[in-house]
């Protein structure tokens, strides 16, 4: 075969992002290839032929990998060709042209490039397909005739003047018909990939534009190679025709199958690259279109929520309800309606304390019902992934999605960057029309429970004017009977230090005997510590050095203040001017550093902190504020104590999750005011 020219040093170093360059031609071959392709306009379906081509093909070679989507049988074969217009007359000219050229032993370029301008007028993708259907015509008609002359004595006739009798020979031919069907696997491979790149929607890639135009510069060589490669396969099995009683295949023959079958296999993988490509630019073009869709469809006013809910699911419309019967979504027409937005790591505390304000919907009358939407990665998706989803399931007592991908992609790439879900889980809720009211009601429901609905951000800002900073707010959903405690003040204290924990409640209980009052303590543990809190809330029931609250409660006390901040800070509030955001900050920053702290409160609504050292050493020095405390009341005197202590040296921290942007940009160092430096912390707590 005679070899086009190879590229050159310099145009090898100018195209160094390729790979594979062993396949690539120089600039004269490229452009004598490419003034072969004059196209005429004329459109030829080239599936149905590309099907009954590898069946052809599939039958002559058992073992290549061409198989096709379902069984093959005679109805594959009945494919109606008939719409190909005139590749009827083409693919009977380069059968004429293989067989002629081939069994006289000519130059495979030339008959290569007598073929190139022979299919002159059709698009790329016809000259392949059609190139290598010709060849399995040639091809099956001799294997055809192979099969059948043991059987049929026409077969037998026509091969005792055609042919030898190759199956005889098998074993003699098996390494060469091993490198032929390598080479014709890998053939139909490229084909595959050049009508697929020829055929990609105009609606979302174009031709002219990365990653198309990458992959089509080099569409004219893989398409040199292909019909080369037919050429060579032609004339190796013409050669066989011309066998009697010497069935030796020369090394040089079965070296130019194996390295045609690595060049062709190398563009093959080439090629397959780009098209990975260009189908993500094209998925990516349909998610950006459809989550304009949805866009569209959520911000504009509708008659009801069902478009809206139809949107989320897409082909997917039912949901399983709390029974878990399996039911059509159009059960929440009209509804009020929470989409529960989550990873699978949501938390059973969040769940168990969500619903617990679901139940009480009922007795409050009001008609609301609530989605559990998962945000999962579907490419990474397990039998693991899959048993965490039917167990939160399981325990969930609203609606969830009957399926983990019931979710659009572009809705959820909408949940993301408009509703702002990163990792925390969020509440978006709905009104019967299907109107957003408020893209996260999470903080509303923690804060104050049904009392909020319909959950609205209007609502949430009313509430925030009325609502002052009182004990009851802090934690008067965990302690509800809080205002019948027989006692004149109360202590909600935390931190996982034990040591520091037993000197801060015995020293605070021989204050309270000192004064002769009632003190209340409470230990809250800390946030992100489930294991922890759990021994040390053991060990000081054990001692009974306190009350200590259960791992709901710790759980929903930390959350609580995170919600209080979130919801402050959606709202714009700022630190400077906003006492509730203050407080709440500050006790988020003395959770966050590695001591403890204390709150200390009265019946009438006074309230005095501080961190673990500082509130621990004026414990301990109680005989220097006791007669003022006698004087003032504990409160007040502890208060001025406190002012008093000053700690020349500290370091604080605020850890907060991330969570679409709701993090403050200013916040103030809870020890001295000033405006403290903001850092990146990941965090993964294992507790």
């Amino acid at each position: 075969m005679a070899c086009p020219t190879p590229v050159s040093s310099s145009s090898k170093t100018s195209q160094n992002s390729m790979r594979n360059e062993h396949w690539m031609f120089d600039d004269a071959m490229n452009e004598r290839i490419r003034s072969t392709h004059v196209p005429d306009g004329r459109v030829v379906d080239v599936t149905p032929v590309l099907q009954v081509t590898r069946n052809v093909l599939r039958h002559i070679i058992p073992n290549i990998n061409l198989s096709m989507n379902g069984h093959i049988d005679a109805s594959d074969d009945q494919t109606n060709l008939s719409a190909i217009d005139g590749a009827h007359d083409a693919l009977h000219k380069i059968c004429c042209e293989l067989s002629c050229k081939c069994s006289r032993g000519g130059d495979a370029h030339a008959t290569t490039m007598a073929i190139f301008n022979m299919l002159s007028s059709y698009s790329w993708g016809a000259k392949v397909v059609l190139t290598i259907a010709a060849f399995a015509v040639n091809f099956g008609e001799f294997w055809l005739i192979a099969q059948l002359c043991t059987s049929n004595s026409l077969a037998k006739s026509v091969a005792l003047l055609k042919q030898p009798d190759i199956l005889e020979h098998s074993q003699t031919l098996k390494t060469h018909f091993d490198a032929l069907s390598k080479l014709i696997n890998a053939m139909v491979d490229v084909t595959k990939c050049i009508v697929e790149l020829t055929e990609l929607p105009s609606k979302y890639i174009s031709i002219d534009e990365p990653p198309l135009s990458t992959a089509m510069a080099h569409i004219h060589t893989a398409t040199y190679w292909i019909i080369s490669s037919v050429v060579v396969c032609t004339r190796q099995i013409t050669s066989l025709v011309g066998m009697r009683h010497e069935f030796t295949i020369s090394t040089s023959e079965a070296w130019e199958l194996s390295s045609l079958a690595h060049k062709v296999s190398s563009i093959h993988e080439h090629l397959q690259s780009r098209l990975r490509l260009c189908y993500e630019h094209i998925d990516e073009k349909k998610l950006m279109e459809a989550f304009a869709h949805f866009k569209r469809t959520i911000e504009t006013p509708q008659v009801d929520n069902l478009m809206i809910l139809q949107n989320i699911f897409g082909k997917e419309e039912n949901l399983l309800n709390p029974d878990r019967a399996e039911v059509y979504i159009n059960v929440l027409r009209r509804k009020h309606v929470l989409l529960l937005i989550s990873d699978l790591d949501i938390s059973e505390e969040e769940i168990r304390v969500l619903e617990v304000v679901y139940k009480e919907r009922v007795s409050s009358g009001l008609n609301y019902e609530i989605i559990w939407l998962p945000i999962v990665d579907r490419t990474t998706w397990n039998n693991g992934y899959q048993e965490k989803f039917s167990t939160l399931q399981s325990i969930m007592s609203w609606y969830t999605v009957s399926h983990h991908v019931a979710i659009e992609p572009a809705v959820i790439k909408y949940i993301r960057e408009e509703w702002g879900f990163v990792k925390k889980p969020i509440a978006v809720t709905l009104n019967p029309q299907g109107k957003v009211l408020c893209p996260n009601a999470l903080s509303m429901m923690w804060i104050w429970g049904n009392s909020a609905f319909p959950f609205s951000s209007e609502k949430e800002e009313s509430f925030w004017k009325a609502k002052p900073w009182t004990l009851d707010l802090l934690v008067g959903r965990l302690e509800t009977n809080l205002p019948t405690w027989p006692t004149e003040s109360g202590c909600f204290y935390g931190g996982v230090k034990m040591e520091w924990i037993e000197s801060f409640a015995t020293q605070t209980k021989g204050v309270a005997n000192a004064l002769d009052i009632g003190i209340e303590m409470v230990y809250v543990g800390k946030k992100n510590a489930r294991e922890r809190v759990k021994k040390i809330t053991g060990l000081i029931k054990e001692k009974e050095l306190s009350h200590a609250w259960e791992d709901d409660n710790v759980w929903f006390f930390w959350n609580l203040l995170e919600s209080m901040l979130y919801s402050k800070t959606q709202h714009g509030k700022i630190i400077e001017n906003d006492v509730i955001k203050q407080e709440v900050m500050t006790m988020l920053g003395y959770d966050s550093s590695k001591n403890g702290w204390a709150v200390f409160y009265t019946g009438s609504g006074e309230m005095v902190k501080a961190n673990g050292e500082k509130v621990l050493s004026t414990m301990e020095s109680f005989d220097e504020w006791e007669k003022l405390a006698k004087q003032m009341g504990f409160i007040p005197a502890l208060r001025k104590k406190l002012e008093g202590v000053i700690q020349h040296h500290h370091c604080t921290r605020l850890i907060l999750p991330g969570n679409g942007g709701r993090i403050p940009e200013r916040v103030q160092c809870a020890e001295c005011g000033r405006p403290m430096e903001l850092n990146f912390l990941y965090s993964c707590c294992a507790e």
